[in-house]
């Protein structure tokens, strides 16, 4: 068992060090830095209650000055831009532009990845995915971390008899679009927990 917990590291180890490679070269192709692409990215699949600096630094695990002056790069860039919220104007959302949509469409992820795990069957898409969805989600528990889960699989997200769809923590309403987007409160439902 604990030379199979050992292979299953090394395996995951070095394919993060691939992808990172290749983030690195699509980044410096564009004049960027890996933690700028995987902020951009983050800002791609995040909601509007997730796109704030804070909730990057929480996603990337970075502190509050790496994520400020990483925003303010990409801010000057013409990739994200700043919105005061409408309700407390001292929370900032980042939204990004047409141009930050089109380099993360653009560079993750990387195309090599993408042929890498597309050359594998649809049943081992599937496993992979459960496999390292529970790897992810057991050391998020072991490290007291958030889920950062999609929407539609958080305890709070409610569908109506009519078919609508509710964040039962805020109270308001979520379109379709909303329910895919990753959310920063998002709690496993409880049958996956």
């Amino acid at each position: 068992m604990y030379m199979n917990t050992d292979l299953i590291y090394d395996y995951l180890e070095r394919i993060a060090n691939l992808i990172r490679t290749d983030v690195r070269r699509m980044g410096i192709a564009r004049g960027l830095q890996p933690v700028q692409l995987e902020a951009l990215h983050y800002l791609s699949r995040c909601n509007r209650y997730s796109n704030t600096p804070v909730a990057v630094a929480d996603y990337l695990g970075l502190t509050k000055g790496t994520v400020s002056q990483t925003l303010g790069v990409l801010e000057s860039s013409g990739l994200i831009e700043k919105q005061a919220d409408r309700n407390d104007r001292r929370v900032v959302h980042l939204n990004l532009t047409d141009e930050g949509l089109r380099v993360v469409s653009d560079s993750i992820p990387p195309n090599v990845f993408r042929f890498a795990v597309n050359g594998l069957s649809e049943n081992s898409r599937s496993e992979i995915t459960a496999s390292l969805n529970r790897v992810l989600r057991e050391l998020q528990t072991a490290n007291n971390l958030k889920t950062f889960g999609s929407c539609k699989t958080c305890r709070h997200h409610l569908i109506q008899d009519d078919g609508t769809r509710q964040c039962g923590l805020t109270k308001e309403w979520l379109t379709e679009s909303d329910a895919e987007k990753i959310c920063r409160e998002h709690q496993p439902a409880i049958e996956d927990a």
